[in-house]
């Protein structure tokens, strides 16, 4: 009897591992679905937003909030969202989190004047930042180590390819005009894919979160996070558009100064009842401190290089919009390829792939600055787009596994507030990549320059892009050698 008893509790019924594994495709398929609107609504408006304002009379400073006013508040929410999970449980932030995001995307929709779309963009901004962390706070506390790196490379292929995507993907929606709506589509996809991600996850995502954690929000650390993000990311947009006041860089000044008063807070929170609003143990070890380093510079080169080389594609070589977009197909064909490869490497060669991918990308990009210097006036479609099919894979082998490598060996009861973190430098290193364009693009050229000047632009820009990877190179070498023994 003894022994039968062992072997129950050592061999469960296949019948239940089964279950138990489809139970965790389920989790995995809603929460990347939940994150790949998330992504793609940061981007699928890009190519909308011409179609929007004739529609409904939009003027250029709604519509650059129609961008901005999701992108800030989301990234102000991150931090808060992601302690919102470690205490109330991340299944629960998560539903209330897509439930309020769906809805978001319907009023959306239905706006009839720019100033009700930012505001339903506010929202969805808001909502987003409940939803994602629990994401990858989810895939941390649901898969074992044996199959975390997979479902952490599938993370990060989602979140690139979202980015990547969200243009083509806007500008096929508009075009095709569907029912008549012009570009409300792009944001009413998100009902059905919600209104399934919701049902779904209240049956198959299992619930945690800090069993330990005192059981109290922090007011002052949310207001004082919120506010230091919000003085360093908003001069971003409107400093760039109104030629960088020296208001703009006193307040992003400010912006660091109230960050610093946040950490001493949360010093002396953690000191005094353990309830602050970021577990500042996780900085203890240089694993996750450097990641997220590594995570703020992708996000930065990405931001800075998609923006700059769209302008490159439509202003200097003339392509068409239709054109363009056939180089972001092959970025992210390249992205998956890169990605995949990452996910069956990383677990045994550890941070040697990211490093790998950087050396791919930064080589390719050496190698287009000479094509563009060369014989930019015959680059063409293919010419342009095929090299993207390097550098996209090269980001692959990067982004996918970056999550697993600096959130691998994340306690689980602090994996929201880690999520959040992570999740923050990506939306502020994106944040200071675009505004960055204004300046390694146009530092030399006028904004607005078509033809070869632009040409000539883009590929000086080309030079920060490849030392912000070799920076991202050297710092790969504090993660780890391996995510877990082969």
């Amino acid at each position: 009897m003894s022994q039968g008893t062992r072997q129950t509790t050592s061999h469960p019924p296949p019948g239940a591992v089964r279950t138990a594994s489809r139970a965790r495709a389920v989790t995995l398929a809603v929460v990347l679905t939940a994150e790949l609107m998330n992504a793609l609504d940061g981007s699928v408006v890009y190519t909308a937003l011409p179609t929007i304002a004739a529609d409904t009379g939009a003027t250029t400073a709604a519509l650059q909030w129609i961008h901005a006013a999701y992108a800030l508040t989301f990234a102000l929410g991150l931090i808060t969202g992601g302690r919102l999970g470690d205490l109330y449980g991340r299944k629960r932030i998560f539903l209330a989190g897509t439930s309020a995001f769906t809805l978001a995307s319907l009023l959306c929709g239905l706006a009839a004047d720019p100033a009700l779309l930012i505001g339903a963009r506010t929202l969805q901004g808001a909502a987003s930042a409940a939803m994602a962390p629990q994401v990858l706070a989810t895939l941390h506390v649901a898969f074992d180590d044996s199959s975390r790196a997979r479902a952490f490379g599938l993370y990060g292929t989602v979140m690139s390819l979202g980015t990547v995507a969200g243009p083509v993907l806007g500008g096929l929606i508009t075009q095709a005009d569907l029912f008549g709506l012009t570009w409300r589509p792009v944001f009413l996809i998100n009902l059905p894919i919600g209104l399934a991600a919701v049902l779904l996850g209240r049956t198959f995502i299992p619930e945690s979160h800090d069993r330990g954690a005192d059981r109290r929000l922090d007011p002052l650390g949310m207001l004082l996070s919120a506010t230091g993000l919000l003085a360093i990311t908003l001069p971003l947009p409107l400093g760039a558009e109104h030629h960088w006041p020296t208001t703009a860089f006193a307040t992003m000044a400010g912006g660091v100064l109230v960050l610093g008063v946040f950490l001493l807070q949360q010093k002396a929170k953690t000191r005094k009842d353990g309830s602050a609003l970021v577990v500042l143990s996780l900085f203890t070890g240089r694993t996750f401190s450097t990641g997220l380093g590594v995570q703020l510079a992708f996000g930065l080169l990405s931001g800075a290089f998609f923006l700059s080389w769209t302008l490159f594609m439509q202003d200097g070589l003339s392509l068409s919009p239709d054109q363009a977009a056939v180089g972001f197909v092959a970025a992210s064909l390249g992205e998956i390829g890169g990605a995949w490869l990452a996910m069956s490497l990383v677990h045994r060669h550890g941070r040697a792939v990211p490093r790998a991918g950087v050396l791919l990308a930064a080589a390719t990009l050496t190698g287009y600055h000479q094509l563009i210097t060369t014989d930019p006036a015959g680059m063409g479609i293919w010419r342009t787009a095929a090299p993207m099919l390097a550098v996209g894979f090269g980001l692959g082998m990067i982004g996918a596994p970056l999550a697993d490598l600096t959130l691998g060996k994340v306690a689980h009861q602090h994996a929201g507030s880690a999520s959040g973190l992570f999740n923050t430098a990506t939306q502020l290193g994106i944040a200071l990549g675009t505004a960055a364009t204004s300046v390694v693009l146009f530092t030399h050229t006028p904004a607005g320059t078509q033809g070869p000047a632009m040409n000539s632009a883009f590929a000086h820009s080309l030079w920060y892009v490849i030392a912000a990877l070799t920076t991202m190179w050297a710092l790969m070498i504090l993660l780890p050698k391996q995510t877990r023994t082969a």
